[in-house]
């Protein structure tokens, strides 16, 4: 069973333009979600104490992925943004939470991958921020 961690809070910075999610209580080891637009992509650096995953999918890829999910509480994630070696595995809940995987696959022997749970004000702050 995976080990979700919910990431309630969403501030976005208005001078970078930088969205972050974190946990209610504030520790340097709880996870964190950054994104930022760069032209076409969006730049995500999701990090758990010193350990970051950095990816950077399109933004359209992203936006209509999420925007067509549908939401089924028995699936983790039912789809993905990125290549097969890197990527963000997404699932959305009737609660409203958005389930979010960045993932770096090695080979067919393993893969790095942290299990993050958008709230679901989190995941709508997500979905104004992309324009969706």
């Amino acid at each position: 069973m995976r080990n979700l961690q919910l990431l309630e809070q969403a501030d976005i910075d208005t001078n970078t333009g930088v969205i972050t999610f974190r946990m209610a209580d504030e520790s340097s080891m709880n996870p964190t979600v950054a994104m930022r637009r760069e032209g076409e992509y969006v730049v995500i650096s999701a990090s758990y104490g010193a350990l970051e995953l950095a990816l950077r999918p399109r933004i359209r890829e992203l936006t209509r992925t999420i925007k067509q999910l549908q939401p089924n509480d028995g699936l983790g994630t039912t789809r993905q943004v990125g290549s097969g070696n890197c990527f963000l595995g997404l699932g959305a809940h009737t609660d409203g939470t958005l389930i979010l995987r960045p993932t770096i696959v090695g080979d067919a022997s393993g893969y790095i991958c942290l299990n993050l749970m958008l709230g679901s004000e989190a995941a709508s702050a997500l979905r104004t921020w992309l324009g969706d």
